[in-house]
C-alpha cells in the first residue's frame, strides 16, 4: 500500500478536459491488469487496484500507461511524493504524453509547487494554447500563489468558451470564494450542480460555505443521485456530507448523522489513516525533543522574526486567529503552506516509501550554518506566497504542530500560536468535513478522537520543553473576550493594538479555507456546542478521545 502521504488541505481536484474525455480503456486497449485495476479504481475500491498496478509497473518498468495509472491512483491516496516520482519517470519516458505531463503538473499542484506545475503547463499549452483543461490547472496554480488577478479572468475566458466545463465552474467559484466575492461564487456552484455529470463536487461545495442553504428542489436533486446505483464513487462521498449538511441546516439530526457516518465510512475507505503509525511518530519525536537537545542547539538558526505560524487541528479557529492578525498593518495572511512539511520530508532522506525515516534524529547531527541554512530556506520558499511589503506573515498550515520542535530549532524568533477549541466541538466539526485531500485522521471517530489525543500530549510536551514558546487560544475564550484575546494576541506577536483587529469581518483578502465565508461575519457564539445535538451517537468519539475530555467537563 502507498505510504499515507501528510495531510494538505488542497482547493482544486483537476479533472480531464471536456475537449479530451477520459477514453475507456478496453482489452484492445491495455493489458488485462490494467484493465482489472481501473475497474476498481472506478468503484472505488483503490486498496484493491493499488497492488495490481504496482506488480505490473515492476514487471513491465517501461510501460507508461502503466506508471500513469499508479501516479495518479497515488494521487487519490494521497501518497503525493510516491505519485510524484512516477509521473515524473512517465514524462521521461514519453515526453509528448500529454496526459502523463498534465498528471504531473497536478502532482506538483497538489505539492504546492505552483511555479513547477506551471511550468509543466506551459509546455503543454504551447502545443494547445486553448485546452481548457491545462489553463484551468494554470488559472488553479495562479490562484494558490494569490496571483487572482490573473487567475479569474483565465477562468472567465475559459467558461465563455466551455460554459458546461464543469471543473472550470468549481474552480472558478473556489477562486471567487477566496476572494470574497460570495453571490458569484455561489452561483458557480450552483451552475455547476445543474450539469448532469459530477454535480456531487457542486453540491458539496454549497454546503461548505456553511452560510449557504438549499432548497427543496436541491435536497430532492441530492437524494435522487444518491439513490441512482450508477452513481460515480466520487460523487456518492461528496453528496453524502452534502445531505449531511443539508439535513443538520433543518434540524434532522438523525437523518444528518447518518449521512455523516454513511459519508465518512465511504471516503475513509481511499483515504487510509494509521493511528498506531502516528502515534508512534509523536512519541518518537517526545522522546527526540528533550530540554538537553533544545539546550544543546541553542543560538542555532535563521534569526528572521517574520513567520507567524498558526498550528492546531483543522476547525479549530486558526482561520480567525489569521483573519484577526492578518487585519493588522503588519502582518499578512498567505495560506496553509507545506514548506515546513516538506522541509521534515527532506530531512526524512526517504527516496522510497519503505525506508527508514531520519527524521528528526538527523537534526541531532546539525551544526548551526546547517540549521541557520534550512530556516533561510524556508523563508526564501515562501517567499512566493508574499504580496505585499508587511514585515510578517501567517503560515497557517494545522499539522505544522507535529514540527514545533524543528521550527523552534530553524526559526527561534517565529512566533507560533496555538488554535484550541473544545475537542467535541473540534472533532466533530472535523468528522463533518470533507478535506479536498489528506486528513485521513478524520474519517471516522476514533480516528480523529485518537488524533486529537496525539495532539493534546504532544501540546503538552512542547509546553515542558520549550514553556512560554507557543501562545495557546481557545476559541471558546475568543468569542466570550474577543478583544481582551485579541490584545493577548497582538502582546505575544510583539505589535501594537490597531482597531482594525476587533473588526477582521470587514478585512479585505483572500482566504482559502472552509470558513472562509464565517470569518467575513462578526464574531458570533453558534459556533459552540454543535456537537450536543448529535451526543446521543457520540459515544465512540468519546471513548476515544477519553482522558482529554476531563479538561472540558460536558455541562
Amino acid at each position: 500500500m502507498f505510504a499515507q502521504g501528510k495531510p494538505h488541505n488542497t482547493t482544486f481536484l483537476m479533472t480531464d478536459s471536456p475537449r479530451a474525455p477520459r477514453k475507456v480503456p478496453t482489452r484492445k486497449d491495455f493489458p488485462a491488469p490494467l484493465i482489472e485495476a481501473t475497474e476498481y479504481i472506478a468503484a472505488g475500491r483503490l486498496a484493491k487496484a493499488e497492488p495490481i498496478l504496482r506488480r505490473y509497473v515492476e514487471q513491465n518498468p517501461g510501460d507508461v500507461n502503466g506508471i500513469r495509472l499508479l501516479g495518479e491512483l497515488g494521487l487519490q491516496l494521497g501518497a503525493l511524493q510516491d505519485a510524484e516520482n512516477l509521473l515524473q519517470r512517465a514524462v521521461e519516458l514519453a515526453p509528448d504524453y500529454h496526459a502523463a505531463r498534465y498528471a504531473y503538473a497536478n502532482a506538483l499542484y497538489k505539492r504546492h509547487r505552483y511555479e513547477d506545475a506551471i511550468a509543466q503547463l506551459d509546455q503543454l499549452l504551447a502545443q494547445e494554447a486553448n485546452n481548457p483543461g491545462w489553463l484551468t490547472l494554470k488559472a488553479a496554480c495562479l490562484v494558490e500563489i494569490n496571483e487572482h488577478a490573473q487567475a479569474v479572468p483565465l477562468f472567465e475566458t475559459i467558461l465563455e468558451h466551455y460554459p458546461q466545463f464543469r471543473q472550470a465552474q468549481l474552480s472558478y467559484g473556489h477562486a471567487l470564494r477566496a476572494v470574497g466575492r460570495s453571490e458569484q461564487s455561489v452561483a458557480a456552484y450552483e451552475a455547476a450542480a445543474e450539469q448532469i455529470d459530477g454535480a456531487g463536487e457542486a453540491f458539496w461545495s454549497l454546503a461548505n460555505l456553511k452560510t449557504y442553504r438549499f432548497t427543496d428542489a436541491q435536497l430532492t436533486s441530492i437524494e435522487q443521485l444518491l439513490g441512482d446505483k450508477q452513481c460515480p464513487y466520487r460523487d456518492y462521498y461528496h453528496l453524502l456530507f452534502a445531505l449531511g449538511k443539508a439535513r443538520e441546516d433543518r434540524g434532522e439530526y438523525e437523518a444528518a448523522m447518518a449521512a455523516y457516518v454513511k459519508g465518512n465510512q465511504v471516503r475513509g475507505k481511499s483515504v487510509p489513516w494509521q493511528a498506531e503509525t502516528f502515534h508512534h511518530d509523536t512519541r518518537e519525536l517526545m522522546a527526540f525533543f528533550d530540554e538537553a537537545l533544545i539546550a544543546r542547539q541553542r543560538g542555532s538558526g535563521c534569526e528572521s522574526p517574520d513567520p507567524i505560524f498558526v498550528v492546531g487541528l483543522p476547525r479549530a479557529g486558526s482561520t480567525l486567529i489569521e483573519q484577526i492578525l492578518a487585519s493588522h498593518s503588519q502582518v499578512e495572511g498567505t495560506a496553509e503552506l507545506a514548506d515546513i512539511i516538506a522541509l521534515a520530508r527532506k530531512i526524512s532522506g526517504k527516496r522510497r516509501r519503505d525506508d527508514p525515516s531520519k527524521y528528526p534524529s538527523a537534526l541531532a547531527d546539525m551544526d548551526a550554518q546547517t540549521l541557520r541554512e534550512l530556516g533561510e530556506s524556508y523563508i526564501s520558499s515562501t517567499a512566493v506566497q508574499r504580496m505585499t511589503d508587511a514585515p510578517f506573515f501567517i503560515d497557517k498550515m494545522p499539522n505544522n504542530f507535529s514540527h514545533i520542535g524543528l521550527i523552534h530549532l530553524i526559526l527561534p524568533n517565529a512566533k507560533i500560536i496555538d488554535a484550541r477549541r473544545h475537542p467535541m466541538d473540534c472533532c466533530f466539526s472535523g468528522y463533518k468535513q470533507l478535506f479536498a485531500s489528506g486528513q485521513g485522521f478524520s474519517y471516522g471517530m476514533d480516528r480523529i478522537g485518537n488524533y486529537y489525543r496525539d495532539y493534546v500530549d504532544l501540546m503538552d510536551h512542547w509546553d515542558r520543553v520549550l514553556p512560554g514558546r507557543v501562545l495557546r487560544v481557545q476559541y471558546e475564550k475568543m468569542v466570550d473576550d474577543t478583544e481582551a484575546q485579541v490584545r493577548r494576541l497582538l502582546d505575544y506577536c510583539g505589535l501594537p493594538f490597531e482597531e482594525q483587529c476587533l473588526a477582521f469581518h470587514e478585512t479585505q483578502r483572500t482566504v482559502r479555507t472552509a470558513s472562509s465565508e464565517q470569518v467575513r461575519q462578526p464574531i458570533y457564539r453558534s459556533g459552540m456546542g454543535q456537537w450536543e445535538p448529535f451526543s446521543r451517537w457520540l459515544d465512540p468519539l468519546r471513548q476515544a478521545l477519553g482522558p482529554v475530555l476531563e479538561r472540558y467537563p460536558e455541562k
